[in-house]
């Protein structure tokens, strides 16, 4: 069980990592593109390049940020209630979670195979073949889902999750 648990957190991890290199890979993207226009050479496709890595850096990121807590997650009613209730409240918003990101892996997965059956390309200049950053949706959704499981596992049979406490959180807004 523990090798499961440091491949699942070195899965968050990486994923984070990925996400980072993301935003510094939309960062050179923008640089590259000024430059091209300052000197009066063309790069077709940045933008929507600098798109399809804010969109991996969006999806990649989720389940880092869900275990460090930095997701946006209203706990006046968690802190309101008894542990008893408490606990039951987190069972039903994991499995709620759980099931619905579950629910867009599939769907993203069917739409991502569709899109590499029938060949389709970007809009765009760049031409670039859709599967490819949708493929990183699914991806991040994936892992989003497998840790929205990982913690509903962990309520049920621990009975509490693995979100880390966010410090505005525990000052309670001072």
């Amino acid at each position: 069980m523990q090798t499961l648990r440091r491949l699942l957190d070195r899965l968050y991890t990486v994923s984070g990592v990925l996400a980072a290199l993301c935003l510094i890979a939309i960062l050179v993207l923008i640089v590259a593109q000024m430059i091209a226009r300052w000197t009066g050479a063309i790069f077709p496709g940045a933008a929507s390049y600098a798109g399809y890595a804010m969109a991996a850096a969006s999806f990649l990121a989720f389940a880092s940020a869900l275990n460090r807590g930095t997701h946006i997650r209203v706990s006046i009613l968690l802190n309101a209630v008894g542990p008893a209730a408490r606990r039951w409240l987190e069972i039903w918003c994991f499995g709620l979670g759980t099931a619905i990101a579950w629910y867009f892996v599939w769907y993203a997965t069917k739409f991502t195979y569709w899109s590499w059956k029938f060949h389709e390309v970007s809009q765009a200049q760049d031409a670039s073949p859709l599967w490819i950053p949708q493929s990183v949706m699914v991806v991040g959704a994936a892992i989003l889902a497998i840790a929205l499981s990982d913690n509903l596992a962990h309520v049920i049979f621990e009975g509490r999750h693995r979100i880390k406490r966010d410090i505005i959180e525990q000052s309670f807004g001072e």
